[in-house]
């Protein structure tokens, strides 16, 4: 609570010249979760979305600060939406594998997870693939 004295101060939106308020919103929300602060970045990014509700790239950082917060529902709701619009994206294909994934619901995950792999050819995303293959084995024993 603030008395009458006291001034809460907020930073503005970094806006660089030729940048649009949503490119602004992205790179701070992209910050803001590469250094682990999801619910600050959901402040920038819900008005930014109630702008612009079919921006893919504010759609990702929902999705990932979603991811963080462990808001799973939520990110697998994204996620679906991301892949619908573009599934040649590794990056929203491996975080739904990955979500599925955390929800113990593998059967599912694997899917996207070896689309990841195969597209990406990233080390992490054959290792997600791997894991989930043999946490099945051993439930099917």
């Amino acid at each position: 609570m603030m008395t009458e004295n006291e001034f809460e101060y907020v930073a503005p939106a970094i806006v660089f010249p030729g940048q649009t308020a949503h490119e602004a919103a992205y790179r701070t929300a992209h910050d803001l979760l590469s250094r682990r602060f999801p619910v600050e970045a959901l402040e920038i990014l819900e008005p930014a979305l109630a702008d612009d509700p079919d921006n893919i790239g504010l759609r990702s950082m929902r999705a990932w600060a979603y991811m963080l917060r462990a808001q799973l529902a939520k990110a697998e709701t994204e996620l679906r939406w991301l892949v619908e619009r573009d599934p040649s994206d590794a990056w929203s294909q491996h975080s739904l594998g990955r979500v599925l994934e955390r929800q113990d619901r593998l059967e599912e995950a694997l899917g996207p997870l070896r689309l990841a792999a195969v597209m990406s050819d990233d080390y992490d995303h054959h290792a997600a693939v791997y894991r989930v293959r043999n946490r099945l084995a051993e439930r099917e024993g």
